[in-house]
């Protein structure tokens, strides 16, 4: 049996309302039902006080239950929701932060050809130690600032990405690209929707 020598996470913090949500039964239809409250509920606790703590359990949330849990329970929601957004904030989040390096050389063959989205971003230079404090500032904005605005600096990241991945040679980078592309191009969406108050 293989043994994990890694510490122990520290004891995950749940509103209890998310809590109770996340043990519903597979029932597709409860499945849906807790896939949306979850959404709402994380960024209601979130955004609602002035507490930097809530803020940063919010952050640390998938070190603390893992991304697995996160895309069991918002994956499959259509990219132009709230769990669906908040399912990409969370995955570009864990990119940056496990592989900002990779995330960096990316990063920087996309610029000259976005300089706007780059602006946008905030990635500058895109160190690895930068490609992290920034994974945290969009995340941290979306509990913290505007929602909208943190949504459009993933969507300006995406797209940077995006375009340094269509740069770089072989066939998983240009797939990496579309992939990206189209992550961008419903961060931007949701960030419409949000300002409608048209985000579910």
């Amino acid at each position: 049996m293989a043994t994990d020598n890694r510490p122990p996470r520290r004891p995950a913090f749940r509103d209890p309302a998310v809590l109770e949500l996340m043990g519903q039964a597979s029932d597709p239809i409860a499945r849906l039902h807790a896939a949306h409250e979850t959404a709402r509920v994380l960024v209601q606790t979130g955004r609602a006080g002035d507490d930097p703590a809530t803020a940063e359990r919010m952050l640390a949330l998938v070190d603390e239950i893992g991304l697995s849990t996160l895309a069991d329970l918002w994956a499959s929601r259509p990219p132009r929701s709230l769990p669906g957004a908040l399912w990409r904030l969370y995955f570009i989040r864990e990119w940056m932060r496990t592989d900002a390096a990779g995330v960096g050389r990316v990063y920087a063959a996309g610029v000259r050809f976005t300089e706007p989205n780059h602006v946008v971003a905030g990635i500058d230079p895109p160190r690895p130690e930068d490609v992290r404090r920034i994974a945290d500032d969009i995340l941290r904005g979306a509990f913290t600032g505007d929602f909208a605005v943190a949504l459009e600096r993933a969507a300006a990241f995406c797209a940077v990405t995006s375009a340094g991945s269509a740069e770089l040679d072989g066939r998983d980078h240009l797939l990496r690209a579309q992939r990206l592309q189209q992550m961008s191009a419903d961060l931007s969406a949701c960030a419409g929707l949000w300002r409608a108050d048209s985000l579910r």
